[in-house]
């Protein structure tokens, strides 16, 4: 039986382990000649979602969010620092944590896979809001040419991750035991 203290122990303990799957996930990457690189960060993001619910999820992005922010390399090629964090592709980073917390708020335990992909669906259109628009703010771009280079490419490979996310976070689910 756990006490309220375990359960508070294992949930940090998720929540940094999942901060560090975030991190390696960011590492397998394809490098794309517009500077947002195709990787499997939004993978860890929607399991985080699901499998911590949305204030663990959300905490998770954030102590990645913090360890990148203060020079520790975990972004996509072995980036960090505010310079990168903060850069035109920052926008999609910091979208993690609302990809996170949209897909924990939309994806309540038990859900079947086809609802947490749609909640997954919802993260991914959250962090591509936000991303879009600072990447937007950053170049100048226009909104038509900012979803040709950061968005429409990307979404064959993001509606791949979200059904592997899907049903892996159903076969999951039940063994996290939060």
């Amino acid at each position: 039986m756990y006490t309220t203290t375990h359960r508070r122990i294992r949930r940090m303990i998720l929540c940094a382990l999942f901060a560090a799957l975030t991190a390696v996930c960011s590492q397998i990457a394809i490098p794309m000649p517009w500077g947002v690189p195709v990787n499997l960060a939004l993978f860890a993001v929607y399991l985080a979602g699901t499998l911590l619910g949305p204030v663990w999820g959300t905490a998770s992005q954030l102590v990645y969010l913090v360890l990148a922010a203060v020079g520790v390399p975990v972004l996509a090629g072995l980036g960090g620092g505010p310079a990168v964090l903060f850069g035109r592709t920052g926008g999609y980073v910091i979208g993690y944590i609302l990809a996170a917390l949209l897909t924990g708020v939309l994806a309540p335990r038990g859900a079947s896979a086809r609802r947490l992909a749609g909640a997954m669906a919802a993260g991914c259109l959250g962090c591509y809001a936000l991303g879009t628009v600072w990447f937007m703010a950053i170049t100048g771009i226009s909104l038509w040419q900012s979803l040709a280079l950061c968005v429409l490419p990307f979404l064959p490979g993001d509606a791949a991750k979200i059904a592997l996310a899907a049903a892996l976070g159903r076969k999951l689910a039940p063994r996290c035991g939060l």
